[in-house]
């Protein structure tokens, strides 16, 4: 929620205007946020009788009903729309599916629409909230390790366009967050360890004391879903407390300064300068957590080799990553993308790398006079590196799969809906008032959009999608990965 102070001044040639948002919002940590003794999320939509959710298939088909016996316990209408979110489906078509059942539940503009999922589920619909007349609010309910870590403290809300995540976005913040990690319980340990880096990436350049815990914790952390398992040793899960509520502490504190990115020296960035562009490189995509893992193993190395990171240090960090099953390198992760993304990021970054790198580990510093020789030399020494430890510093399940709730297998009949969904948004706000079909790859404004049915270069029917399941992608490819 924000308020507005503004004022504005009569200059010599025209106006000037200060304005200042107060955004506030709220987090609960509340075990069994659907136990009917639980009343704090049911108290939120008292006054609307009624809820629209929004999750993705595999949370409903485990949670779905008691999410229905709760609301139902409180007299509220529940409506859910349930979706397929990974991503490669981390789309326009996904983001206009959710915008279409806003439209079908006649949502009003203040009442909030209510997430629950992992972090790609919260960014696509998030960003359908942030769009939808502008400004609709919403509700956090995370369920996945990277969703209660990483994804609830941002504010930021997006889908993947082209090559790139998150391309098309919004900063966007929820009413409220529950921070529920009896979800841990139900999943898989593939996940679990997907999330871990993101711990792994706040405490290595931030909280010393929270490195140490995951150091000492490791394998049982990820091995008992954090100390929520049944069985779990007290001490594990008393750590696992500590560490989840710190480790959100310390994100907040990093990011509520900066909220809308306006400073670009941001140390939750680590990991987050190459992987971007080589996480939808590999035929089917790294998890996220994979693919930030082996660009803060990369560029740890290259703190390294300017002595940032004593060889301890470095070796310390890499021993961690290998422990938790987490990618360190990847045969694509080579020249060729490193050019790529730094390229990328410099677009983002504005004109500066502003790579993040652990100085010493526990801290941060930002390196911008990298030349590409140094990071070509510090990439083949990773290399070198990497013989040393298992698997040539692969990851386990390291490639997205059911559990990620996203394409990986071409379901031609859900392509298609969503598909007919954006079309639907196309013919409301194209092609029936004369102005062609907008998002959709062929007429704009009565003008062929592109060469020969070409948007950008690309052949397809939407906005970043084509039929029989195509999407965002060329000749069969999804984000740059065979669909």
């Amino acid at each position: 929620m924000s308020d507005l102070t503004a004022s504005v001044l009569e200059t010599k040639n025209g106006f000037h205007v200060d304005g200042y948002e107060k955004i506030s919002y709220d987090f609960t940590f509340l075990d069994g946020v659907f136990d009917t003794k639980n009343r704090q999320l049911a108290e939120c939509y008292q006054r609307w009788g009624r809820v629209l959710a929004v999750t993705d298939m595999n949370v409903y088909n485990m949670y779905g009903e008691q999410m229905e016996k709760y609301f139902e316990h409180y007299n509220l209408e529940l409506k859910v729309h349930k979706t397929k979110i990974g991503e490669k489906a981390k789309t326009i078509p996904t983001f206009l599916s959710i915008v279409d059942s806003m439209t079908e539940f006649g949502i009003y503009r203040k009442e909030p629409v209510l997430v629950v999922g992992g972090g790609l589920v919260t960014d696509v619909a998030g960003f359908a909230c942030a769009a939808y007349r502008r400004n609709t609010n919403f509700i956090r309910v995370p369920t996945t390790v990277i969703g209660l870590i990483d994804a609830s403290v941002s504010i930021k809300v997006a889908v993947n366009y082209g090559n790139y995540k998150n391309r098309l976005g919004a900063y966007h913040a929820p009413m409220h967050t529950f921070l529920d990690f009896t979800f841990l319980r139900s999943l898989p340990v593939a996940q679990i360890r997907n999330g871990f880096a993101e711990l792994i990436k706040i405490s290595s350049c931030s909280h010393l004391a929270t490195f140490d815990l995951l150091d000492k914790y490791c394998e049982q952390l990820i091995n008992t879903g954090f100390g929520r398992a049944d069985g779990a040793p007290n001490e594990v899960r008393s750590a696992a407390d500590k560490i989840n509520r710190e480790g959100i502490h310390e994100m907040l504190k990093l990011e509520t300064p900066n909220l809308h990115e306006i400073g670009l020296d941001r140390v939750i960035a680590y990991g987050h300068t190459w992987s971007p562009l080589h996480e939808l490189v590999p035929e089917t995509p790294l998890r996220h957590g994979h693919a930030i893992s082996i660009d803060m193993a990369y560029s740890a190395t290259l703190a390294n080799s300017r002595k940032l990171l004593s060889d301890e240090e470095h070796h310390r960090l890499l021993r961690l990553f290998s422990r938790a099953g987490l990618s360190m390198d990847h045969p694509q992760f080579d020249e060729d993308i490193l050019d790529k993304g730094t390229q990328a990021i410099l677009k983002t970054r504005d004109g500066k790398l502003r790579a993040a790198v652990p100085n010493p580990l526990g801290s941060c510093t930002f390196l911008n006079d990298v030349s590409l020789d140094e990071l070509h030399g510090a990439l083949r020494r990773h290399k070198e590196i990497m013989k040393e430890y298992p698997r040539n510093g692969e990851g386990l399940e390291a490639f997205v799969d059911a559990s990620d709730t996203g394409y990986t297998e071409n379901n031609e009949q859900e392509v298609e809906a969503l598909e007919a969904a954006a079309a639907k948004a196309g013919n409301l706000n194209g092609s029936m008032n004369g102005n062609g079909v907008v998002h959709g790859g062929h007429v704009v404004n009565g003008h062929a959009d592109g060469v020969n049915g070409l948007t950008n270069g690309v052949a397809e029917k939407l906005a970043n999608g084509s039929a029989k399941g195509l999407t965002n992608g060329v000749n069969g490819f999804t984000n740059g990965a065979k669909a």
